[in-house]
């Protein structure tokens, strides 16, 4: 019997609570658990959005007639947005060769194709026949359509960064440096026009003028900035290691960029108010909806106070060196930066198209309500970025970066 237990306590050893076994057995066994909850969150996403096609949509979702672009469409900005952001900052360290961010490219462009994929997941389920949709998009393509181009581009970048990935990995940093200058290009391009979608909408005044393009592509390298903070500092947490020099002062002036960045978007919307109480009453309406109306907390709270006040705040005081502020201003904005789109796609349709017109078919502002069916996918989305980053860190060690 003595040798019975002898045997069974030298099978499983004892590990006393913060030995380094221990400590690597408990990161194992979290880091399964996140990946799992990460597989079921976009699973019942994805059971979400195909019982809605079952049913219709008309009945699964919130929107309607009068409100035809839901929470699915700005999901859909949000991370399309973001990852033209992480495609600009993994090419500004690797493609035009500004050495200090060079550490974070790699994760960068790989996290750019993760999070242009959860877009094209919520819009899958958003479009009643995407099957249709991508093979219309081939033989029969409209090129005077924006949202044509948008597609076809963000297609051709998401084929571009994969492939300089790919030579990456494979240290041909040579070609990776030719596909990368060319997949910035596209997705630029794709982000532009994405902007573009909203802003050549005449019967939306909200959006409509020379504005909606080019704040896009400034908001873009805004979440670009955050997420790539948030996704690398978070890495670092889940494979144990600690941030080598390099990584922290490559992080330390992406977050001195991510102050800057801020400041611009500021900027953009104080002006954006200023020229919209210049302009039609429609407009007028849209914007004092977010002032004094249904979004003023979206806007005040979530979006300007959350998103960008006081992640500016933080970051200055983190002086890019303190890695939990940094990571807490980095995972504030990006909430703030999901509610900016969700206001901007919603705010931009509550005016009924008649309004200058006088028209009373709809006594004031219209209203739109996210169904569960909606919320379920916008969920499985973003489950989906946190699997592919969970397992991208695995897989790829860690995305190192070598000098070239």
């Amino acid at each position: 019997m003595a040798d019975s237990a002898t045997t069974e306590t030298a099978e499983v050893p004892y590990l006393p609570l913060g030995s380094g076994e221990a400590m690597q057995a408990l990161e194992k066994r979290s880091y399964g658990l996140l990946v799992l909850l990460m597989v079921i969150l976009m699973g019942v996403g994805a059971a979400a959005g195909i019982h809605a096609k079952m049913i219709g949509s008309m009945e699964a979702y919130g929107a309607s007639r009068e409100i035809p672009w839901g929470i699915l469409i700005s999901t859909y900005v949000f991370f399309a947005v973001t990852s033209t952001g992480l495609c600009i900052v993994s090419a500004i360290g690797h493609v035009f060769g500004v050495k200090v961010l060079a550490p974070i490219a790699k994760r960068a462009v790989f996290m750019a194709v993760a999070t242009i994929l959860a877009g094209f997941f919520v819009i899958f389920f958003e479009i009643e026949n995407p099957f249709r949709m991508a093979i219309y998009n081939v033989i029969s393509p409209n090129l005077t359509s924006n949202i044509w181009w948008m597609g076809t581009l963000y297609g051709a970048f998401m084929v571009f960064a994969t492939v300089e990935y790919y030579l990456l990995l494979k240290r041909k940093y040579r070609y990776a440096v030719i596909v990368g200058f060319v997949g910035v290009i596209a997705d630029i391009a794709a982000n532009s026009n994405l902007g573009a979608v909203f802003g050549m909408l005449g019967g939306h005044e909200y959006w409509y003028g020379p504005f909606m393009p080019i704040y896009f592509i400034a908001s873009a390298m805004m979440s670009g900035v955050g997420a790539i903070i948030l996704f690398t500092i978070t890495a670092y947490k889940i494979v144990g290691e600690k941030i080598d020099p390099a990584m922290k002062r490559s992080l330390e002036v992406t977050t001195r960029i991510a102050i800057l960045l801020i400041a611009v978007i500021l900027f953009f919307t104080v002006w954006n108010f200023i020229t919209g109480f210049a302009g039609s009453s429609a407009k007028q309406a849209a914007i004092e909806s977010l002032l004094t109306g249904p979004y003023a907390f979206n806007f005040w709270v979530l979006e300007l106070g959350i998103g960008m006040i006081i992640p500016l705040v933080l970051f200055i005081r983190s002086k890019g060196t303190k890695l939990g502020m940094m990571a807490l201003s980095s995972a504030l904005m990006m909430f703030g930066i999901f509610f900016m789109r969700y206001d901007l796609v919603i705010v931009g349709q509550v005016v009924p198209l008649q309004h200058e017109l006088d028209v009373n078919e709809y006594p004031g502002l219209l209203s739109y309500t996210p169904s569960i069916h909606e919320i379920l996918v916008v969920i499985g989305g973003l489950a989906m970025v946190g699997l592919i980053f969970l397992l991208g860190e695995k897989i790829f060690s860690g995305h190192k970066s070598e000098a070239h």
